[in-house]
């Protein structure tokens, strides 16, 4: 039994290698996703607009999920008239387990049933120390970063498993591979995504759900609001991002079934060296690329808050539920 398994790691180590140089420079072709109904959370500005406005120029069905309904309503109408494609706007808290589940319902009733499911919506507080920071805003890390993952897959991913039929999108950042000084919750959100969605893909793996893909997505900087401020000690080698091309490169690994997305390139030799060095190398080394000092600058985004029409009541478990 253990040569037969080795037999198998043998085989297997030279067949991905070979596979891994081929790929790089001859790429696969593109799947197809004309017709299949994309969802992507905290749609309404950003890198999660651009994201699902490319999905839309390849004749995807768009639905759109954010906080924010002006906001998302005003993308959802710019989507429509550029695009060749159906458009759907949910004011939906994708921290809120309750309105996940309800504001889902509400898609598959009205829409039908997700094939391509887009964790996008981020939050990160940035300005505090750990011990400073308020029990509410990490707790919204958590929820947002984190938690709202598990709420979207439980929503999405069961018509997936029945028609062996999906892909799920985890967009995470560095700070997912990467401990940084003043990111701790985010940090740890962030770590808590790219372990959940791996889990998740070995599940699928084991459930032989082979044509249900995952891809998880791991940016450096990205020049939107929600990082303002910060810098790169070094652009040539660590470039803040701009956020058209990292939409079309994240699209682009999607539809090219590609498992990991780091962005820059030089992510990823960052990552090899990162198990092989000594701990206190290693923070001489993260200080050295300018992770000691990142949210130096910092100027913070303000936090979301629900700005459409709401109707609270409280659940069997005290998380309030909202309605449009």
């Amino acid at each position: 039994m253990l040569s037969e398994g080795f037999f198998e790691l043998v085989i297997g180590a030279l067949f991905y290698f070979f596979e891994s140089f081929v790929r790089l420079f001859v790429q696969p072709p593109p799947k197809d996703v004309e017709g299949e109904i994309v969802l992507v959370t905290g749609a309404a500005n950003g890198i999660g607009k651009l994201i699902a406005k490319e999905f839309g120029r390849h004749g995807a069905t768009l639905v759109l999920w954010d906080v924010n309904w002006e906001a998302l309503d005003r993308t959802a109408r710019e989507l429509r008239r550029i695009l060749d494609v159906r458009v759907y706007a949910y004011a939906c808290d994708c921290s809120r387990r309750t309105e996940v589940y309800k504001v889902a319902e509400l898609v598959k009733r009205e829409v039908g049933d997700v094939s391509i499911l887009v964790n996008n919506a981020g939050v990160v507080t940035g300005k505090y120390t750990f011990t400073e920071a308020p029990d509410n805003l990490v707790d919204r890390t958590l929820r947002v970063n984190v938690a709202a993952h598990f709420w979207t897959y439980k929503s999405f991913l069961p018509p997936m498993i029945s028609r062996n039929h999906g892909h799920l999108v985890c967009i995470a950042c560095h700070g997912g591979l990467f401990a940084m000084n003043g990111l701790s919750d985010y940090c740890a959100s962030k770590f808590a995504a790219v372990g959940f969605a791996e889990s998740i893909a070995l599940e699928l793996l084991v459930l032989k759900k082979e044509r249900i893909k995952t891809t998880i997505v791991c940016p450096y900087l990205i020049n939107t609001a929600m990082f303002g401020g910060c810098q790169t000690k070094w652009p040539s080698f660590l470039p803040i991002i701009d956020q058209k091309k990292a939409a079309k490169r994240i699209v682009d690994a999607v539809l090219r079934d590609k498992m990991y997305v780091l962005l820059p390139s030089s992510l990823y030799f960052l990552v090899a060296i990162k198990s092989f060095l000594p701990a206190k190398l290693g923070i001489i080394f993260v200080n050295f690329f300018g992770g000691l000092d990142l949210m130096d600058r910092f100027r913070g985004v303000p936090v979301p808050a629900a700005s459409y029409k709401k109707r609270q009541r409280e659940d069997s478990v005290g998380d309030p539920l909202y309605y449009n």
